[in-house]
């Protein structure tokens, strides 16, 4: 039904930046809230950062101020740029979609790895 394709992930050095693209494709894109979740080896799942269909937005603690999200409803994707990033930021980031009712849905992951 909701298929996400996320993309944008690299090799980045710390204080440097990098953008994050989620393609939904399915219908009525402006009716999901969407959302970034990021995950470690050996760590639980953690929601980065959300937006919902108005444009409302919030953040993990731990990006606040240095991570951005937003959407294009036009073009049925979401963004997240990342700045200032830090080593701490190492994860598979995982893009999703969320209707009440309709559930869940989520990207195979893009992985964005901070180091030297």
């Amino acid at each position: 039904q909701v298929q996400l394709v996320e993309s944008g992930g690299g090799l980045v050095q710390p204080g440097g930046s990098l953008r994050l693209s989620c393609l939904f494709s399915g219908s009525i894109f402006g009716l999901y809230a969407m959302g970034w979740h990021r995950q470690a080896p050996g760590k639980q799942r953690e929601l980065v950062a959300h937006i919902a269909p108005g444009g409302s937005t919030n953040y993990a603690d731990s990006v606040k101020g240095r991570f951005t999200i937003s959407r294009d409803n036009a073009k049925n994707t979401v963004y997240l740029q990342m700045n200032n990033l830090k080593p701490e930021a190492t994860s598979v980031y995982y893009c999703h979609a969320g209707r009440f009712v309709l559930g869940d849905s989520w990207g195979q992951g893009t992985q964005v790895t901070v180091s030297s």
